[in-house]
């Protein structure tokens, strides 16, 4: 079958009534229930509690709170370079921009104008630049931490759809991460401008960052923006920025001669936080 015929049924189905169903399943505190479900989960994607600062399923009140578990102390040292992977997932795809193209799947590529929620301005700064995109699956950590040193500028809300951001997903609907919802997080470093993107999906109950809380919900109708002063949100390298509840996809932009990648990176490989992402050119 291919990629687009796979993806067919997911036109079809009633994808905010269901992540708005999820949410509250998932924000649900139901004792025993909730800890089966937390259960069964773990089994399911052989989730690795002994890497959680609190490895009892039974400890979290809530499916969210077990979602978004914090990690045990030093189990994700941070490499010795400019940037490090700011998640847990596999590498969907990366490189250069071709001039404001990025490369989606083969066949597909969508305009960092689009993601960035329709600002050319802000986009044109990620002309010619690089460009990574890192896949959280179900079993991943799902917090997600800083790749470098930023001070933030902007925080942008951008409505869309809810298709699922899977492999076969990306391949199958054109435009994906440009399309579904998604929260643009616009920082300045010492490397120059960076974005960091999180991209909502299907079943994702909400995405939050730690300087703002919950973004999603509300789901908002437009485009929605905070401006912050500068020197009022700095975090430094591998801190965290934010997180989702229930998983999905971060989408990175570096201006042009800003970033080289490491050389052990390629499509498809699994990366942990703090890994050696890359370096200056």
């Amino acid at each position: 079958m291919s990629d687009t015929l796979a993806v067919l049924p997911q036109y079809l189905l009633p994808k905010k009534a269901l992540t708005a169903l999820a949410g509250k399943v998932a924000s649900w505190q139901g004792g025993a229930l909730t800890t089966a479900l937390i259960r069964r989960f773990i089994q399911r994607y052989n989730v690795n509690m002994a890497e959680a600062a609190n490895p009892d399923p039974a400890a979290y009140p809530s499916f969210n709170e077990f979602f978004t578990r914090p990690l045990k102390g030093g189990v994700r040292p941070l490499a010795d370079a400019p940037f490090i992977c700011p998640v847990d997932g596999a590498i969907s795809q990366f490189g250069a921009i071709a001039k404001d193209q990025i490369f989606q799947a083969k066949g597909h590529y969508y305009s960092t104008t689009a993601l960035v929620g329709g600002d050319a301005k802000l986009a044109s700064q990620f002309d010619d630049g690089a460009f990574a995109t890192i896949y959280l699956s179900p079993r991943d950590y799902h917090r997600i931490h800083m790749p470098c040193d930023g001070t933030l500028r902007r925080m942008i809300y951008v409505p869309g759809d809810l298709f699922s951001v899977n492999p076969t997903t990306a391949r199958g609907v054109p435009g994906l991460f440009a399309r579904n919802e998604r929260v643009v997080c616009v920082f300045d470093t010492a490397h120059g401008p960076m974005v960091l993107t999180l991209v909502g999906a299907t079943i994702v109950g909400s995405m939050a960052t730690v300087w703002h809380g919950v973004v999603n919900p509300p789901r908002l109708p437009q485009v929605t923006e905070w401006h912050y002063e500068p020197g009022k949100v700095v975090l430094p390298r591998g801190a965290e920025m934010g997180r989702f509840l229930l998983g999905s996809t971060v989408v990175m932009l570096f201006g042009r001669d800003r970033l080289a990648f490491d050389g052990s990176w390629a499509a498809g490989k699994p990366v942990r936080l703090g890994e050696k992402m890359g370096m200056n050119p």
